[in-house]
């Protein structure tokens, strides 16, 4: 073959397809590469713009400790519960005896409920479990049982992480569903007829290609939790200590005002929550290999 015979070598073309996803690129940038990086910046900065590490070095006062803590404590009661009963919603309606209608209603709901959140949400269930919302008003009438007489307060650590379960459990569902999807008839027909009991199936067979989906989803769901703040800020004031409160209150408020210690604040909840992220998404991969 002839030098004048090999075929040239066309230049890269351009692809359109890059115009589609460019508004996604640049939404990140804008709303969350740039702002993180910002965040990042100032948390090691003194009100004069100079490098400092006393930000960081005030995280370690024992109120900013403790906010952490109760942030953490809540996150983990909403996400454990969260989990438990977000997967057993999600097994009933795919795999339980139910009727049909229910799996695509209880998902259309889990669609919208997952994304209810901020002050509407804290309105809501101020007027269904407030001291005179509609549920508590009907339980003393109907039934003569105040839950606020035997210590139920909507605005304390319990009263948060319930309400933080109306779209705990709904992003659980739509998490798990596909997982649970995913576990083959002809896995549960093999091990009933080598003789494996219900238990023995979900011991040997379903839970370990499970587990990896299960833990994954319910770091998700503490990570969701840890980073609320519009919710907990509008039910609870400043009533509750947590991080993502007093994040607020040291940026924009008027007794706390210190911003370049919020943005330390802002900091640390950035490497929790990438760190819940991380461990979801490894956990997730593993699922995936067993469920292909």
């Amino acid at each position: 073959m002839t030098a004048s015979t090999v075929p040239a070598r066309s230049a890269p073309r351009f692809s359109w397809a890059w115009l589609g996803v460019a508004p996604f690129f640049i939404f990140a940038l804008m709303f969350l590469i740039l702002p993180t990086a910002y965040l990042m910046v100032g948390a090691f900065q003194d009100q004069d713009g100079y490098f400092t590490l006393v930000n960081l070095k005030n995280l370690f006062q024992p109120s900013i400790l403790a906010a952490y803590w109760i942030s953490v404590e809540v996150s983990l009661a909403s996400a454990i519960g969260g989990a438990l009963i977000g997967f057993f919603l999600a097994y009933a309606v795919i795999a339980g005896n139910v009727p049909g209608w229910m799996r695509p209603t209880l998902m259309t709901f889990s669609g919208v409920a997952s994304n209810f959140a901020g002050v509407p949400l804290a309105f809501a269930f101020l007027a269904t479990l407030g001291r005179t919302g509609l549920v508590t008003a009907l339980l003393v009438k109907y039934l003569d049982f105040n839950i606020y007489s035997v210590g139920f307060n909507l605005l304390s650590f319990s009263g948060l992480a319930i309400t933080y379960l109306y779209f705990q459990i709904p992003l659980m569902v739509l998490i798990m569903a596909p997982a649970i999807d995913g576990l083959k008839r002809e896995w549960r027909e093999a091990a009933a007829i080598l003789g494996a009991t219900t238990w023995e199936y979900w011991r040997y067979v379903a839970l370990p290609v499970l587990w990896p989906s299960l833990l994954g989803t319910t770091i998700l769901l503490f990570a969701n939790a840890f980073g609320a703040v519009a919710t907990a800020f509008a039910l609870t004031g400043s009533s509750l200590n947590i991080v993502t409160i007093l994040l607020f209150a040291q940026i924009r408020g008027d007794v706390l005002h210190d911003q370049n210690l919020g943005y330390a604040l802002a900091l640390g909840m950035i490497l929790i929550t990438a760190a819940s992220n991380a461990a979801y998404i490894w956990l997730r991969a593993r699922s995936d290999r067993w469920l292909r």
